[in-house]
């Protein structure tokens, strides 16, 4: 992938900034499919959270480290659902105030994922379009990209093509190796990285993309690590294509459609579920797709 072009430099934001989008601010995310950056929590408390990413894939990173990067993401994937510690990230009042921004006061967790890259790491992200895969509809959809460490060009921070959230391009899928996405799903036409805009984000800053919109992210080339935690708000309006029913938290506001199956938030870590249906779902998930002993407790 071609590098984007130069970016100013911005000064990191004081953490007194608002997380909720002014009017301009979130008629510009309609307009563009994002907007960049918010403020979460302290780059003190980001610190505290890294510790604790590293403490839950240490145990295990080696072996994993050893496999394409996009077989990684059993292990990766919604941590929320049975980690407090990652529950509390996504359930951040600042984080979901700037989500309430852009989807309104009712608000689902669909999903998470952490994306970390670690020094001199091959993987990246190819262009792509989450909504060409996810089957969710209406889009009404956001996700926001929380950084624990620093994002920037030369670790791999992820890019998006302003306004391009508008319409589906054409997609393949091309197993390559070092991509982290399961398929290694890219855009089948080619597309003009000088429109690119990078997210460079400083500890605790996050930042909001609509599900439309083409993005992705090179590898890292410098000599520090990238962790960042992706986690997917949907309205309660939103269906998902197919049978099953997937599980969310209810973030905040009221869900009055019922497409979803709504489970209890982890009360402490490792925790499967204080409902039944989390319970079981966890429980078969743990069996049948987490790398041996991923949910044991450290």
């Amino acid at each position: 992938m071609e590098r984007p072009g130069p970016m100013e430099v911005r000064k990191p934001l004081a953490s007194s900034v608002s997380s909720r989008l002014t009017a301009a601010e979130a008629a510009a995310y309609r307009e563009r499919g994002y907007h960049v950056p918010l403020r979460a929590f302290s780059a003190e408390d980001a610190v505290q959270r890294y510790r604790r990413f590293l403490d839950y894939w240490q145990p295990h990173g080696e072996k994993l480290k050893a496999r394409p990067p996009r077989e990684w993401g059993p292990y990766l994937i919604d941590t929320h659902l049975f980690l407090r510690w990652v529950c509390d990230i996504v359930f951040h009042p600042r984080v979901l105030d700037g989500v309430e921004s852009v989807l309104g006061p009712d608000i689902l967790v669909w999903g998470s994922q952490w994306f970390p890259k670690f020094a001199h790491d091959k993987s990246y992200v190819s262009w792509h379009q989450d909504a060409a895969y996810w089957g969710l509809t209406p889009l009404n959809v956001t996700n926001a990209w929380i950084a624990l460490v620093p994002s920037t060009r030369e670790n791999g921070c992820m890019r998006v093509i302003p306004g391009s959230h508008r319409g589906l391009l054409p997609q393949r899928e091309t197993y390559a190796e070092a991509n982290m996405l399961s398929r290694g799903q890219e855009i089948a036409v080619e597309v003009d990285e000088r429109q690119a805009v990078a997210f460079e984000l400083q500890p605790g800053e996050f930042s909001l993309h609509h599900i439309g919109i083409v993005h992705g992210s090179g590898p890292n080339t410098s000599d520090t690590s990238r962790v960042g935690l992706a986690i997917r708000y949907i309205s309660p309006d939103v269906v998902q294509q197919g049978s099953a029913r997937d599980m969310v938290l209810l973030a905040r506001g009221r869900d009055d459609y019922g497409h979803f199956d709504i489970v209890v938030p982890p009360l402490h870590d490792h925790a499967f579920g204080e409902s039944p249906v989390h319970a079981e779902s966890m429980a078969r998930r743990m069996r049948n797709v987490l790398p041996a002993g991923a949910g044991d407790k450290n």
